[in-house]
């Protein structure tokens, strides 16, 4: 007999909730846990369900700080499985889930197979998002790892991880608005990050800052 997916509907909008609720019903492969509007007692009654996807339309549940998935234990979590549906096509929300550990992210306007897809999908281990996202993953990976400082530049400057982290980013030449996008920070602190590497650094302007990065790892 093939493995039923357990799912676990967590919506406060009814009529989004109860068309899913249909829709999971209508699959011999998927068994309905629970559905129920987003509530102080949410964080509980996934626990208890036994879930093994949760399928959520509200990012605020798990975004940092606030969150429940943000804050939740590995135990409370125990392998739990999100699919947030309905969201909006903004890049930086999408980050925001990724780095959360949610596994899918359904547009709002998809039809109804991408959420069924979309919960097998993550029950198999996969993740799934638009297509038009995977190129915002490539590029938010590359900003983490290419062309950081190496660790004698790093010791040298004392710069920290996140200042770390803007150096290749000013080096191509981005604003703070497409930095602050990029790393899901607000303009106001890449703006504040950009002031203390110029200060740490010993340069006046974003151009010097890039080039005694690569001034410096030329002589190690």
């Amino acid at each position: 007999m093939e493995r039923k997916i357990s799912v676990f509907v967590l919506s406060s909008n009814r009529l989004l909730r109860e068309s899913i609720e249909r829709m999971v019903r209508k699959k011999p492969d998927l068994d309905l846990k629970g559905a129920r509007s987003i509530g102080a007692c949410s964080k509980d009654e996934v626990i208890t369900s036994d879930a093994e996807v949760l399928v959520l339309d509200s990012l605020e549940f798990v975004r940092e700080p606030a969150g429940w998935w943000a804050a939740a234990s590995p135990a409370e979590r125990r392998g739990i499985k999100i699919v947030l549906v309905a969201m909006d096509d903004d890049k930086k929300n999408f980050l925001s889930a990724v780095k959360q550990g949610v596994a899918g992210y359904v547009l709002q306007d998809a039809p109804a197979i991408e959420v069924i897809g979309g919960i097998r999908a993550v029950a198999r281990g996969e993740a799934i998002c638009p297509p038009h996202f995977v190129r915002v993953l490539f590029d938010y990976v590359a900003s983490l790892s290419s062309d950081l400082p190496n660790t004698r530049t790093r010791k040298q400057w004392g710069l920290t991880r996140r200042e770390q982290q803007l150096i290749p980013l000013i080096g191509r030449g981005l604003t703070n608005k497409e930095i602050a996008t990029q790393l899901n920070l607000s303009e106001e602190t890449v703006k504040s990050h950009v002031h203390r590497i110029l200060h740490k650094v010993g340069v006046v302007d974003r151009l010097g800052v890039f080039e005694a990065y690569q001034a410096g790892t030329a002589t190690l």
